[in-house]
């Protein structure tokens, strides 16, 4: 999927952007991001949808709370990004769905089943299906 990047004017996905949110929304609090995390999934009403899986680009943007003292320098005392991926891998693995909207609460669901996290952005696009375009797609908020 490197063709992503390279069609003209892309300059990557912008996190503060993803529904105008920032750490600054929540006292203490940090946004942990995932930037167009590209893999393949089984998503669509159409027919060729379902015989296929294709291209879908996924970004996250979580609100968690932030507790961390600064000085520790152990994964521990913070919110790991491999879980909001694992999330997301989990969620377009887990069979055909027919709307990207399903998967996003999905994803969203996920995310918020960890006690830190207060709200979740999930972009979901697919690039592949118009050549007119970049990607068509869905973004969702969702917050406890």
């Amino acid at each position: 999927m490197d063709q992503i990047d390279k069609k003209p004017g892309y300059k990557g996905f912008d996190a503060s952007v993803c529904s105008g949110r920032t750490s600054t929304t929540v006292p203490r609090s940090r946004r942990v991001i995932v930037d167009r995390f590209e893999l393949t999934g089984s998503v669509g009403i159409y027919e060729h949808e379902r015989r296929a899986r294709q291209p879908l680009v996924v970004s996250l943007g979580l609100t968690v709370f932030d507790d961390y003292d600064g000085h520790s320098d152990k994964i521990e005392n913070v919110y790991d990004y491999d879980l909001a991926i694992e999330a997301i891998r989990s969620s377009v693995e887990n069979g055909h769905i027919n709307l990207l909207e399903t998967l996003a609460e999905r994803i969203a669901e996920a995310c918020l089943s960890d006690p830190r996290v207060l709200s979740a952005d999930v972009r979901i696009e697919k690039p592949a299906v118009l050549p007119a375009c970049r990607s068509v797609g869905i973004e969702i908020h969702r917050s406890r």
